[in-house]
């Protein structure tokens, strides 16, 4: 019997369907070739090169202090009458932001100014006739001084006289006193002859007579020369009272003095207080108008409508400066700190600018700016410490529109590592790589300040 050829076809095919269905599936052999293929570029990924770095958070602010915004004070307390610009205006320095009143009710007069000024000049013109007074004293006392030495020396002549003549008096009574004994002599040797008989009564009586002229004439001379050194006494006694007189007009003399010149300090001082009170109520006078200290935009006002009343030194509005030098404020950990130094790479992303960022791979990166350190604080604040980035003139610049106050992310830039090495230290929570790039000029910047 003949094999239907149609069965023969229908067996042959079920039998090769059988060995398909129990060959080797080629899926498990792709998935073990990928598998492989994967493991094996992830293990050559560890090996690539990984730039360690330090991120932070911060915000943009001006790296002058007169560039960030700052408030506009009163320097004196006042009424507001009237404001002069619009908030988010620009102002040049100088302009009138607000206008003030006085309230204040030692300076309501308007014509205060002028009144302080007469003041003033009445009290120059007290000080001009004190001082005139006070060269007429000056004046008197040496007229008193020369005068004294006029006195003192018509004084010491008139003693002089007075002792020469007290000397010639004494002369003369000395003379007198010898012509007393001679003519007492020649009477006693007259008495003696007369009574011998040799000399009459006459010539006795005249020799009695010359004797007692003699005396009369000695006692004369006497009083005389006593009167002499009585004048001489009195002329010592009136040279020793001119000098007390003249003391004692020149004590007058110089106490008045005095007395003039201290009236003369007050009333200079009292001129000065004037003048200090007429400067300060014209100095006053220009704080009526507040103005912007520097050219910017108005932010905000800080006081509301007219009429109200301000403090001295209350703030009435913030302003932010033109074109300030922009700089990024950014806080890194005490541990961080030595890892960093005054130009050191700096990477940031601005909040508003879309980023994609590869911290480990930054020229991989995209919408981040470069930057580099400039300023390191000394002491923490809050157990960190602030770093000032500005911009890498090197780099691309950073965006015109940026405003102070944004929020920034950066990543200071340090050594590159392999990835296994990042991500065994990250495991082991080791700290960063030093970098050992501080600039020499940096450093020795760094040993002088300390």
């Amino acid at each position: 019997m003949k094999e239907n050829p149609y069965d023969t076809a229908a067996r042959s095919h079920a039998e090769l369907e059988a060995m398909e269905m129990v060959r080797t599936p080629q899926l498990g052999r792709t998935l073990a070739f990928w598998l492989g293929g994967i493991v094996l570029f992830l293990i050559l990924c560890l090996f690539l090169p990984w730039t360690q770095n330090i991120d932070s958070r911060g915000t943009l602010t001006a790296l002058n202090p007169a560039d960030r915004p700052q408030t506009i004070q009163t320097t004196i307390p006042g009424r507001i009458e009237r404001w002069h610009v619009q908030e988010g205006q620009l102002v040049q320095q100088g302009d009138t932001i607000v206008s003030l009143s006085e309230v204040k009710e030692k300076y309501f007069d308007p014509q205060l100014l002028e009144r302080l000024n007469e003041q003033v000049e009445a009290k120059e013109g007290a000080v001009e006739a004190t001082q005139g007074k006070g060269d007429a004293l000056e004046n008197q006392i040496q007229a008193l001084r020369e005068g004294l030495q006029y006195s003192l020396d018509k004084g010491r002549n008139k003693v002089e006289q007075t002792r020469l003549k007290v000397q010639s008096d004494s002369m003369e009574v000395v003379a007198q006193r010898m012509e007393l004994d001679i003519a007492q002599n020649q009477f006693v040797r007259q008495e003696a002859l007369y009574e011998q008989g040799l000399k009459s009564l006459t010539e006795l009586e005249a020799r009695r007579l010359k004797l007692q002229e003699a005396q009369a004439k000695l006692l004369a001379n006497e009083n005389k020369l006593a009167s002499s050194r009585a004048e001489l006494q009195n002329a010592y006694t009136e040279l020793n009272s001119l000098q007390a007189e003249y003391d004692d007009k020149l004590a007058k003399a110089e106490s008045e003095l005095n007395s003039n010149q201290a009236y003369l300090f007050s009333t200079m001082g009292e001129t000065s207080k004037l003048r200090s009170e007429y400067s300060s109520t014209l100095e006053r006078s220009r704080f009526y108008e507040v103005v912007a200290p520097q050219t910017g935009y108005l932010v905000r006002t800080l006081k509301a409508g007219l009429g109200e009343t301000i403090k001295e030194g209350e703030p009435i509005a913030t302003i932010m400066p033109d074109n300030p030098k922009l700089a990024v404020e950014l806080y890194v950990q005490p541990m961080d700190l030595p890892l960093l130094y005054k130009g050191a790479p700096i990477r940031l992303q601005f909040d508003g600018w879309p980023a994609l960022v590869f911290s480990g791979w930054p020229n991989l990166g995209f919408g981040t700016f470069g930057g580099k350190v400039a300023v390191i604080d000394n002491t923490a604040t809050n157990g960190q410490y602030r770093m000032l980035v500005v911009q890498d003139p090197e780099q691309e610049p950073w965006p015109e529109a940026l405003r102070i106050g944004s929020g920034v992310q950066g990543w200071a830039m340090l050594n590159s590592v392999p990835i296994w090495y990042e991500l065994w230290r990250q495991l082991n929570g080791f700290p960063a790589d030093y970098t050992g790039t501080i600039p020499v000029e940096d450093a020795t910047q760094k040993k002088e300040e300390k």
